[in-house]
């Protein structure tokens, strides 16, 4: 009865079910996963900023996700949404947009939340993985649009990230 028992959790695991799934695991971009990372932006208006991470979620099928510890902030912006791909061995480009806020103006009522809308901003980042896969470096650009999605005059800003993959 042992035996049998065994034979069949062995065939069971040799299934060709279970082959595509770790085939499939195996295949995918090293890229995917979740990352926290720390960007220092060395021109525009963020060049300033302390502390700035960013969370980043890339999902298998090129779109990702990404939150700020400024998110929250007062007259700030909203979690950003996107896309990447793999250009290249280790290398990755990705486009995210956020959408911005402004306090209300003279003679504006507050809207619900006391915040209007203000425009957007376009990240875009180019990373390197290290060899290992659990780290990576990048540039990073921002371009700043109003809600006529004119360019923001000096709202751009360029800079440089490090982030690690988020493990148990």
């Amino acid at each position: 009865m042992l035996i049998a028992s065994l034979s069949l959790m062995i065939s069971a695991c040799n299934s060709p079910a279970i082959s595509r799934a770790n085939d499939d695991a195996a295949r995918q971009p090293a890229l995917v996963g979740a990352w926290r990372s720390k960007i220092a932006f060395k021109t525009g208006p963020l060049a300033g900023m302390k502390g700035l991470e960013f969370l980043h979620s890339y999902n298998a099928g090129g779109t990702m996700t990404e939150s700020s510890n400024f998110d929250e902030a007062a007259n700030s912006s909203s979690p950003a949404y996107g896309i990447w791909k793999q250009t290249g061995p280790r290398q990755y480009q990705t486009k995210y947009i956020y959408y911005t806020t402004r306090a209300p103006g003279a003679g504006e009522a507050p809207y619900k939340s006391d915040w209007w809308p203000a425009g957007h901003g376009v990240l875009t980042e180019t990373i390197t993985l290290s060899a290992d896969g659990q780290s990576y470096a990048s540039t990073i650009k921002l371009g700043t649009y109003d809600t006529a999605d004119a360019v923001i005059a000096n709202g751009g800003a360029e800079g440089n990230g490090t982030a690690t993959r988020i493990v148990f």
